[in-house]
């Protein structure tokens, strides 16, 4: 069947379609109908009415895009998404007005890639305490990273200090292998591949190895006032009452505090209240900090692993 949607520019056909027809398998892997490019003219082999539509609101978007934004696949599931939640109208406005925050090591540019990653990545520029909350993949503490690198490049803080609890799920330090620094890494691999990701590995561990780069458990935070740097606590609703008091007291002057973590996942032990929660509901309404609330709408994966979330959540 041939969609109401045309090509405008035969030249855009390319960023339109992707590499190897990769946007337009989106597609087919999420609807389980064909989307092809014919010319200029999209046909597919639904005649389902709400499917139609919602290709064809889609295909509208990157269509208007397609001049100024190299469409990925991700971008394509977003933007299905979109349509499916019925808030697609302003699409074109967060693709055409989004900043770029950084580029990784391969040179590629990191944007916000949803409505509330830029609404994150505004009110970190804005405030000097922000609280990311929400469900895993929703790239909370993965921006969060590249904002503090991108601070740090512009030499806008001195330090970058990131930290997450050091116990998680029941585990217990005291019985893993090893020396502290062994036992506590692989609590905190997330944040060394992301720093990986923006400074490469050499750069990474110079920066480390001369203090400009700290990478810690919860515990090291103690007994400090942290000034001129961007700290990061992530996994914070393992954190307890007094932990999170503790950890937020730390604020120094030139500073600026990021707390990322899903209220709804906290591994502490039965009977102990996440200072996560707690801190929400104490500070969410200070003026001055910002709670930025995530949703599942934000968690863009490959369409296939989305189809197995929804087979073990039904």
């Amino acid at each position: 069947m041939k969609l109401s949607i045309q090509l405008k520019d035969p030249q855009q056909s390319y960023n339109i379609v992707g590499a190897f027809d990769k946007n337009l398998e989106v597609f087919k892997t999420y609807f389980d109908h064909l989307l092809v490019l014919n010319g200029i003219e999209f046909h597919t082999d639904t005649t389902d009415p709400k499917v139609i539509s919602m290709m064809e609101s889609v295909l509208s978007v990157m269509i208007e895009i397609a001049p100024k934004v190299n469409i990925t696949e991700r971008d394509v599931i977003y933007l299905i998404k979109l349509a499916e939640a019925n808030e697609i109208d302003r699409a074109s406005e967060l693709f055409l007005r989004r900043k770029q925050i950084i580029l990784n090591q391969q040179g590629k540019p990191i944007y916000p890639k949803t409505f509330t990653q830029a609404i994150y990545a505004d009110a970190i520029g804005q405030s000097d305490m922000v609280f990311g909350v929400g469900p895993a993949g929703t790239g909370k503490t993965y921006l969060a990273v590249a904002l503090a690198v991108s601070y740090l490049k512009e030499n806008k803080v001195k330090k970058l200090i990131l930290t997450r609890p050091a116990v998680e799920a029941g585990e217990s330090l005291g019985f893993l292998p090893g020396d502290l620094k062994e036992k506590v890494d692989p609590y905190l691999i997330p944040l060394y591949d992301a720093l990986y990701e923006f400074l490469g590995v050499e750069m990474t561990n110079s920066l480390l190895e001369k203090g400009v780069i700290e990478i810690a458990p919860l515990a090291y935070m103690r007994g400090r006032t942290l000034e001129n740097a961007f700290i990061i606590l992530d996994e914070a609703q393992n954190t307890t009452h007094t932990q999170m008091k503790m950890f937020l007291t730390r604020l120094g002057f030139s500073s600026k505090m990021v707390i990322t973590g899903d209220p709804s996942q906290a591994d502490l032990p039965k009977g102990v209240s996440s200072g996560l929660n707690e801190a929400i509901q104490k500070l969410s309404n200070i003026d001055a900090i910002k709670v930025i609330h995530f949703k599942r709408l934000d968690v863009v994966r490959n369409p296939l692993v989305q189809k197995i979330l929804e087979r073990y959540d039904d």
